[in-house]
Parts: structure tokens; C-alpha cells; sequence
């Protein structure tokens, strides 16, 4: 089963936050599962970094890769189909990464890891 990793998913389980559930840290460490990461969480982290509203290792990037690899997490690139998918989503979220992780999700049909109430609203499956 291929799984889109939400951003904040991706954070705790790295940081070893107590936030992680103990049903997303079973689903993060089960190696018959396929897990990506979009670039478009990547220039998430990135902004928050630089607004002081998350702390990592630096250099920061080199850190997240480092991350991803260490996870066996795959990195999903954004994709023409996928801004085809955002131009037909709903404006439920205002959260632009948000959306494109959405967009992503249905596009690829696959399910999204997340504790976000916000993307149960939209017509993708919510692990």
C-alpha cells in the first residue's frame, strides 16, 4: 500500500514527538507500507524554519533528506496531474500545502497519514 505522509506526520515521527499517535507510529514503521513525502512538504518545513516555527538540524535540507532516507520515505515530486487535481478541489482548506497534499492523495489514489481534521473534509482517505 502506497501512504502520503502529511507534514506534521513526517515532523513528529522524526522529532519523536508524543503527538504521534501509537496507530500513525504503526502505520509510519510498517516496512510493507510505501511511504512518500510531497515536495511540496518539503517547501513546507522550509518556510516554517525560516519563520522560527520549527527547529531541525542544520543545514536544514540536508537534515529532512537525511530524514526521508533514514525512513525509507520516498519523495513525490508535484506533478502537472496533480495541479489538474488542485484546480478541481473544493476551497475547504485555505492551507495551500494543505491542498496540494490533498491533490496529490487523489491523484495518485492513495491514502493520506494525517491527524489534520481538515483533510477528513475533502474526498480522500484519511489514515
Amino acid at each position: 500500500m502506497k501512504i502520503l505522509v502529511d507534514t506534521h506526520i513526517f515532523v513528529w515521527a522524526i522529532m519523536g514527538d508524543p503527538r504521534l499517535s501509537s496507530a500513525h507510529r504503526a502505520l509510519y514503521l510498517d516496512e510493507t507500507k510505501q511511504l512518500f513525502l510531497s515536495l511540496a512538504s518539503i517547501w513546507e518545513m522550509l518556510i516554517k524554519i525560516r519563520l522560527g516555527k520549527l527547529s531541525v538540524p542544520t543545514p536544514a535540507l540536508a537534515f529532512i533528506v537525511k530524514q526521508t532516507d533514514a525512513s525509507r520515505i520516498n519523495l513525490l515530486p508535484i506533478l502537472v496531474s496533480h495541479l489538474a487535481e488542485l484546480e478541481r478541489l473544493p476551497l475547504i482548506s485555505k492551507d495551500p500545502f494543505d491542498r496540494m497534499l490533498v491533490a496529490q492523495a487523489r491523484a495518485e489514489r492513495m491514502p493520506v497519514l494525517s491527524a489534520d481534521p481538515q483533510m477528513q473534509k475533502y474526498d480522500v482517505q484519511v489514515l
